[in-house]
């Protein structure tokens, strides 16, 4: 009659070990595991798989709050899941062309498993994930529809961890709704090609797409062809003129042409001679096959360096083409824009057999209405990062922003401080003037407060492109006022220039992406006499307004819900459902049982 009650008593230990309770992988709150909770350095150590799976190594919550680490390990159903997924949208990637330090989304790395070779990630270049981990102890049976997975610390306590979805830190686009009456638009809209033939005559394109032929026009024969681009086929590699070039895809080529008689081949076959390579003009874009009188569709190929003809000299062909190198500038939906050719020559022995080698190359590149240039480095990519240059944009060229800065006397120096996105600044310093008229002293205090070139627009993001006026915002503002005065003999300058910038986040809450608004500036005039004017104080200041509009927060995770076998564990299910809110307290009621279990049983022994 004793033995049982012991029995049991024992089992419930086993089943609610003292101290266990849910905690999320990241922190108490239940925050995303940063890349600083990633190291080896974070307490709690590093859990590993029981003995039961096969899983990877990787780090997952024990008994303090450390986030897991990189790996693969497997999903429900033999799928792989990458616990920290590359974002598509890189906003640590600010160097173009090199490869940013622990930037783990930078395509410039070329890495395929960047935290084989980064310390850490830099925050916003991994996708967050949140984790729930509980004593495997505690667990009969898992019908979650989340991955789980079993691990064992170093104390040798086996965690039983949830990978749960969390909204609140990563949104996607809703779905849209397809019904009766939208479905034939939405197929339209967003559909192919279809395997339904629709014979009917479609119009040329107004603008080339990637990969589409490039169209030229032979105005000695009134004939339309395509630009070729010979390639190789079959096992000897011999050259085909069918192989025509896409529009902006940058290739090169390799074929071998075989002769039997060089001697006549020399002069006569158009792919030995340079001129068959340039004499014809390109189709800007595709319409201009509808006006091919019209010379400004056409773009005509501009010989690079000058080549000879083919020429016979004894046993020797000479000034045949060996190399084609196409250089075309283009410049977005306008098209073509420039086409330039070179070309490189050699000699043939005329033998019997004789054979030659080609290389072809066709090279794409945007055109630049100014000189070209190495680009500037981005202050986000896409959003602002607080601290980097706030762009300005005069004409099409892009600099920074700047305030006043002065020398050690206080007065104005020609350098300038450069405008730091979303930090509030003010500098001043002292003008010194000559004896000017009015209109002179107006502009060069003007020049002096917003400095030179005067800025113009404000770039929206921080990568914004010179080229693309859609992504730059008008500065607005206002000279000050001459008929603010009555004085006749006045002269109505600006004393000082605050610029006011109005930017918000945008994009997903967890990944938001800084942009700029609007951009004023505002200045404060003062009315002095031409006469009494030999040195001013100046001032300018830059205040960053955000106007941010947070959206209504997502719904919580759900808790917990506890589900044992028998009434008899209601107590233990109660203290251990509080605990998931509030760590204290949680025990008392388990040991308020215990103690009254121990005397039920003192007095049944007695």
């Amino acid at each position: 009659m004793c033995t049982s009650p012991l029995v049991l008593l024992q089992v419930f230990f086993l089943m609610a070990p003292e101290g266990v309770h849910p905690q999320p992988s990241s922190s108490p709150a239940g925050a995303v595991p940063t890349s600083s909770d990633l190291g080896p350095g974070s307490q709690g150590g590093t859990l590993q798989p029981s003995s039961e799976g096969t899983e990877t190594p990787w780090a997952v919550p024990g008994t303090s709050t450390v986030g897991p680490t990189v790996g693969t390990p497997s999903a429900p159903g033999n799928r792989t899941m990458d616990l920290f997924p590359v974002l598509p949208i890189c906003v640590c990637d600010l160097t173009p062309g090199t490869c940013d330090i622990n930037c783990c989304c930078d395509r410039d790395c070329f890495l395929l498993h960047p935290r084989t070779v980064f310390s850490f990630c830099l925050p916003g270049s991994v996708r967050s994930s949140s984790w729930v981990c509980v004593d495997n102890s505690l667990i009969f049976r898992s019908n979650s529809p989340f991955p789980s997975r079993v691990f064992m610390d170093l104390n040798g306590i086996r965690q039983f961890c949830v990978h749960v979805n969390n909204s609140k830190l990563n949104y996607f686009q809703e779905l849209q709704k397809v019904n009766a009456s939208n479905f034939q638009a939405l197929a339209t809209e967003f559909g192919g090609k279809s395997f339904t033939p629709i014979f009917q005559t479609q119009s040329p394109l107004p603008f080339y797409r990637a990969g589409d032929p490039i169209l030229t026009y032979f105005s000695k024969w009134s004939v339309i062809s395509l630009l070729r681009q010979p390639a190789g086929v079959g096992a000897g590699g011999l050259c085909t003129e069918s192989n025509p070039a896409g529009f902006l895809e940058s290739k090169s080529t390799t074929c071998a042409r075989f002769f039997k008689n060089l001697a006549n081949s020399c002069t006569l076959d158009p792919a030995l001679d340079a001129a068959s390579y340039y004499n014809f003009t390109v189709l800007k874009v595709p319409r201009g096959m509808t006006d091919l009188q019209n010379m400004k569709f056409q773009v005509p190929v501009t010989l690079v360096s000058q080549a000879g003809s083919p020429l016979l000299a004894g046993n020797t062909c000479q000034n045949v083409v060996s190399q084609v190198i196409y250089e075309i500038e283009t410049n977005g939906t306008f098209g073509i824009h420039k086409v330039s050719v070179t070309f490189g020559q050699t000699n043939l022995t005329v033998e019997p057999g004789a054979s030659l080698q080609q290389h072809f190359i066709i090279r794409f590149r945007a055109f630049q209405s100014t000189a070209a240039s190495l680009p500037a480095p981005r202050s986000g990519n896409p959003g602002y990062i607080v601290g980097k240059p706030l762009l300005a944009l005069t004409g099409d060229m892009s600099h920074s922003m700047t305030l006043l800065q002065s020398q050690g006397d206080g007065t104005c120096s020609i350098r300038r401080h450069k405008v730091q996105f979303g930090v509030n600044a003010m500098s001043g310093c002292k003008l010194r003037l000559k004896k000017v008229d009015c209109s002179h002293l107006q502009q060069e205090i003007y020049q002096t407060l917003h400095g030179r070139p005067r800025p113009e627009h404000v770039a929206i993001f921080g990568n914004a492109d010179p080229a693309q006026k859609g992504q730059w915002t008008r500065i607005l503002g206002r000279n000050c006022s001459v008929s603010a005065t009555h004085c006749t003999s006045c002269c109505v300058i600006p004393v000082s220039l605050e610029i006011q910038v109005l930017w918000a986040y945008i994009g997903l809450q967890s990944n938001p992406q800084a942009h700029v608004s609007g951009a004023r500036f505002l200045y404060q005039c003062q009315s002095v006499k031409d006469s009494q004017v030999t040195e001013m104080s100046l001032t300018t200041i830059v205040t960053f307004v955000d106007i941010t509009q947070k959206p209504e927060p997502p719904r919580g995770q759900p808790r917990i819900d506890w589900k044992l076998p028998f009434d008899f564990f209601f107590p233990f299910k109660v203290a251990f459902s509080k605990g998931i809110d509030s760590r204290k307290g949680s025990l008392s009621p388990v040991l308020i049982l215990c103690l009254l279990l121990l005397g039920v049983l003192s007095l049944e022994t007695k």
